[in-house]
């Protein structure tokens, strides 16, 4: 198995906010986030077994796959607020072969940010790496519905994540971006949100930073919540997943 390289991220991006609008949403995202999440997970606790046990039959290796992972949390400087970048660890549903060498995405995802990757007319005409030969048969079921996704649902409940927001990227994404990309990084990393609702693997990076960048600026609960019930007939969909 290649070696992988891990980058540890550690800056801040500024955000002029009033502190008692930025407190009155932080706050009440933040307990839509914990009870949502606590419920889906009660709701759900069936499938999440179900899903452990089928892992478990299709493949050797362990039911939870975690990786590190970039994001963000808010530190508040008086009326004023910082959005500390850094590393933590996403959970997902294990999708690929134990081990799996992940050189193969890291090459592609250097060509995406760069502008190199092209639409794959074989996957529906999205930027995705196809015919992988790292995902397992159960994996590729998951996937395709999203259900991979589901245990970071405990990163939400850590407040590692919110429910709406940027996706958390991989290290060696980062590693490519350049200044002006980190705007992104202005916002809890999401499970969903407008890239994953309207564009998910289907326009380019530079348009995935503009909907991420989009959304921040536009963030409140009402927007929050039109997300989470526009990405009901996403998911049923399977728009951008493979």
């Amino acid at each position: 198995m290649a070696e992988q390289q891990v980058w540890q991220w550690s800056s801040q991006i500024a955000v002029t906010a009033d502190a008692s609008e930025t407190i009155f949403y932080s706050t009440l995202k933040r307990a839509m986030d914990f009870f949502l999440a606590l419920g889906i997970i009660i709701f759900l606790l069936p499938v999440l077994l179900v899903i452990a046990l089928l892992i478990k039959l299709d493949s050797p290796g362990p039911v939870i796959f975690t990786q590190e992972r970039v994001g963000a949390k808010r530190q508040r400087l008086g009326r004023h607020s910082v959005w500390v970048v850094q590393n933590f660890r996403i959970y997902k549903f294990r999708s690929m072969v134990r081990d799996a060498d992940s050189s193969l995405h890291e090459a592609y995802i250097k060509d995406f940010v760069e502008g190199r990757a092209q639409l794959s007319p074989e996957n529906g005409g999205k930027f995705k790496l196809i015919n992988d030969p790292r995902v397992t048969p159960v994996g590729g079921f998951l996937r395709k519905f999203s259900l991979d996704e589901l245990p970071q649902l405990f990163n939400v409940l850590k407040g590692d994540m919110s429910l709406v927001g940027p996706r958390p990227v991989p290290t060696y994404e980062v590693a490519s971006y350049q200044a002006r990309h980190h705007n992104r990084f202005a916002a809890l990393p999401g499970i969903t949100g407008l890239w994953q609702v309207k564009g998910r693997c289907q326009v380019s990076f530079e348009e995935m930073i503009r909907m991420d960048v989009e959304y921040i600026r536009n963030a409140s609960l009402s927007f929050d919540l039109k997300l989470l019930f526009l990405t009901i007939p996403a998911v049923i969909s399977r728009r951008g997943a493979e």
